[in-house]
């Protein structure tokens, strides 16, 4: 039986073990570009992070738009989802523009766009799906709304109907907010099962109600993001039966990693998933295969 390759135990790695697993290249769903001073105060809150999450979480690519664009390259990153996301009303139709305009003039880059609940939220979704938007980011934690709010039940029919996936953070972690939960996201779900969703950071700390949401509505996705890795594992520790638990959603598992936000290595993220394939034979390559390259590129529809 083919055998999962060594994997990568650095970034400059990442390339050799791509090639060695034969795939052109990785498709990531969940990164992070933003405006500059949007940025800026982002970085500044995890620069606080042990106020914040009672840990330190030191950004390790913290360096200029142009040279993160170069560095998804260098890793071998064939195609990614710039994400962004508003904390306030009125903030969302101009990140959409911003990111609307990155992802035209960026290589390897995937229109996307955001959502806030707001009058004119469907207006301002609508048109981005139009121009070619990939995915929608909701950030259920940071813009601190209720998914099930009514203002957002049009947008939601519009991503539904259109099949435009919406990669939402709605777990716990790293903080609780008012309206997190997979419980809550769930009912979005029962009134929306058509909505393609991608589940960020796999529902964490909640696996075990992302799975069953997976299990539920045949739409819904995991993004690996930050999932399993070191740092996570401190916070949120996975089933020991994990990569068995994802045998039978396997094809509906998707690569994200967080860039650049993370405090840690592209490589371990990756290193973390060829964990999983190696645990259960069930899973194996084409497992690998599918969660890097196959399975996302088929979410974005490229």
């Amino acid at each position: 039986m083919e055998g999962v390759p060594a994997p990568p135990q650095a970034d400059d790695d990442v390339p050799r073990f791509l090639a060695d697993l034969g795939v052109p290249g990785i498709v990531d769903v969940h990164v992070h570009f933003l405006p500059e001073p949007v940025l800026r105060k982002v970085w500044a809150y995890f620069d606080q992070a042990q106020t914040h999450y009672g840990m330190d979480w030191p950004i390790h690519y913290r360096t200029s738009e142009a040279d993160r664009v170069a560095t998804l390259q260098k890793l071998g990153v064939r195609t990614f989802a710039p994400l962004v996301y508003p904390h306030k009303p009125g903030m969302a139709r101009w990140l959409t523009d911003w990111i609307t305009e990155f992802a035209a003039a960026t290589p390897d880059a995937v229109a996307t766009a955001t959502l806030f609940p707001e009058s004119d939220v469907a207006d301002y979704v609508g048109a981005a799906v139009e121009a070619g938007a990939r995915v929608v980011k909701v950030h259920v934690q940071v813009g601190g709304f209720d998914p099930r709010d009514p203002l957002l039940r049009p947008a939601w029919g519009l991503l539904a109907d259109a099949g435009v996936p919406a990669v939402v953070h709605c777990g716990h972690g790293p903080l609780r907010g008012h309206y997190t939960g997979l419980d809550v996201f769930g009912e979005v779900l029962a009134e929306h099962p058509r909505l393609p969703v991608v589940l960020a950071h796999a529902g964490m700390p909640d696996f075990a109600g992302a799975l069953d949401l997976v299990h539920r509505y045949e739409n819904v996705h995991l993004d690996t993001t930050m999932v399993g890795t070191p740092f996570s594992l401190q916070m949120a520790p996975l089933p020991p039966d994990w990569p068995a638990l994802l045998a039978d959603v396997s094809e509906r598992v998707v690569f994200g990693s967080d860039f650049p936000n993370i405090p840690y290595a592209y490589a371990e993220q990756v290193r973390a998933v060829a964990g999983w394939a190696a645990a259960d034979q069930r899973l194996g390559p084409a497992f690998l295969r599918s969660v890097l390259h196959d399975a996302p590129r088929r979410l974005l529809a490229l």
